[in-house]
Order: C-alpha cells, then structure tokens, then sequence
C-alpha cells in the first residue's frame, strides 16, 4: 500500500523512521554498541528517535533512557513502545537537557533534517559530560541513489533516485531541498571548533533487507559484495557516514 498524501510530506520533511526490525537495525545496532563503548550503561539519549526502534533497545542497557522527537504521532508512538523512557517533544537545536547530564547520545539519520545541523550537533555535545560519546549516522553524498527522494515540477516524489547527490550543489538542492547529503568534509565541518575527538569515523553500505525479501539469494549476494567494499576505497560510495566522537 502506498504512502498517502500527509504521509508523503511528513516523509519529505522528517524522513521514515525503523518501523520493522531487520538485519539492517540489528547491524548498525551493534555499531553503535561498539561506539558506545561503557558510556551505553548510563544516561543515552536518541536525539530523533522516531518511533523508538532504537531507543528501546538501548534502553534495556541503560541506566536511564531518553527520547527526544520533534513530529507529534511519532513521539506518541515511541511513548507507547518505550513507556520506561522519559519522551519529550522538542527540536534538536534546543535540547531541555542539563550541560553534562548525558552519557551516550545517538543521531540516527536525523541531522540532514533539521533546520540548522551545526547547532543540532552543538546542543548534542552541550548535554554530554566529560567522556560521553556522541554517535551520528548521515547519509553519503557519494552514495549513487538520493533516498528521500525529489522534487519535480513541484510535486514530491518518494524513493530512491539515481545519480542526485553527484549533480552541482545548486542544482542538487533544487531537486532535494528537503534534505541533506554529506562528504567527509561536511562531517568534520559540523565539529570544527568544538570540544570533542574524533574516536572513529566509517562509511558503510546498507543491509538491503527489502531487496533480500523479494530476491534472498541475489540480495544476500549483493548485500555481502557491497559490505565487503567497506574495507576498500569503494567504501566511497557506501550509503551513510558513521561518526563516533568523545566530549573532551
């Protein structure tokens, strides 16, 4: 079934949260567990935590889990599915949090949404304590497919669009100006001047768990071809950027 028209917006705007867990989830949920290091056991924070895929599964090792989402339904949707988490509806850029008062925060595919990502990824690092860990994944402006899809001739159009991202800037933001893609320079830029390390940084390929559903053996053939690239130079044109950061 298709996404209505409300749904279609909403998609363009914030883009769709994990409503199904898969192997996609479970990997980069090991990645993050990796990152995390023993910084998982304390205060985490999901920063964009749509409906809560995530921070449920954090939260069972957490001392205390928090969940911030800006979109109404989502929040509620993530009250519900997580109720021992603390949700709280606010945008990135002004997190209702005490300086130092987190130990673990998470953006997941959150900050090419937002309206300004340098204070998002400032209010983020305002919150850790000494020694708190910040993980962030964003999309690869190399990857080969936009997958928020476009805008054309004034009419939003879901799904994955080859060749977007490697357009000029000017004319690559007209087709997608709802959302943004990242070189490794665009990462670093959003830390440049703040008081955190760079404790690991990775591009990584996708799971491609509707394709394996459709096609099993030619989309675990693919999935493992395109993984196995992140070793490689070709890891390029993996589909996010996976950031791993220490507050000084």
């Amino acid at each position: 079934m298709g996404l209505g028209r409300r749904d279609l917006e909403k998609a363009a705007l914030r883009g769709e949260p994990s409503y199904v867990w898969r192997a996609g989830q479970e990997r980069r949920l090991q990645m993050i567990r990796a990152g995390a290091g023993s910084t998982l056991g304390g205060v985490v924070l999901d920063n964009g935590c749509g409906v809560g895929a995530f921070l449920e599964r954090l939260g069972r090792e957490a001392d205390r889990s928090l969940g911030v989402e800006l979109d109404a339904d989502r929040a509620t949707a993530a009250a519900q599915a997580v109720p021992k988490a603390l949700l709280v509806r606010a945008a990135g850029e002004a997190l209702p949090f005490r300086p130092g008062s987190i130990d673990l925060a998470l953006s997941h595919e959150v900050l090419e949404h937002v309206d300004d990502d340098r204070q998002a990824v400032a209010e983020m690092i305002r919150v850790l304590g000494p020694g708190g860990r910040l993980i962030v994944f964003v999309p690869n402006r190399g990857y080969p497919f936009e997958t928020h899809g476009i805008y054309w001739r004034g009419r939003y159009r879901f799904g994955n669009i080859p060749l977007v991202n490697y357009l000029p800037t000017r004319l690559r933001n007209r087709l997608a100006p709802h959302v943004r893609a990242y070189r490794s320079a665009d990462v670093a830029a959003l830390f440049a001047g703040l008081p955190v390390r760079v404790m690991s940084q990775a591009v990584i390929f996708g799971a491609y768990d509707n394709l394996i559903a459709r096609w099993p053996r030619l989309g675990r053939a693919l999935r493992g071809f395109l993984q196995a690239l992140e070793q490689t130079p070709l890891r390029a044109l993996g589909l996010s950027h996976l950031w791993v950061l220490e507050r000084l």
